[in-house]
């Protein structure tokens, strides 16, 4: 766990190097690339939304047994 730990850090560290000196690109950006982008955050959106349908009561059931003062884990093994 501890080797994970610094894996991260290291990683975290390279990635903001990487974004503060970025390169010029030389790219061209076409006019469906906006659109693409949007259709890509839709579909995120409604995937997250479907997992969360999906597991609503794992997900419901997690928290009411993290956040109850007393009994929760008693209920959940049932």
């Amino acid at each position: 766990m501890e080797h994970f730990a610094s894996f991260i850090k290291v990683l975290f560290v390279l990635v903001s190097v990487s974004l503060l000196l970025p390169r010029p690109a030389h790219a061209y950006l076409d006019p469906g690339t906006g659109s693409y982008i949007l259709q890509l955050l839709i579909a995120i959106l409604f995937g997250v939304g479907f997992a969360i349908k999906l597991f609503w009561k794992e997900i419901k059931g997690f928290f009411r047994n993290r956040f109850s003062g007393k009994g929760g884990h008693e209920k959940a093994q049932d």
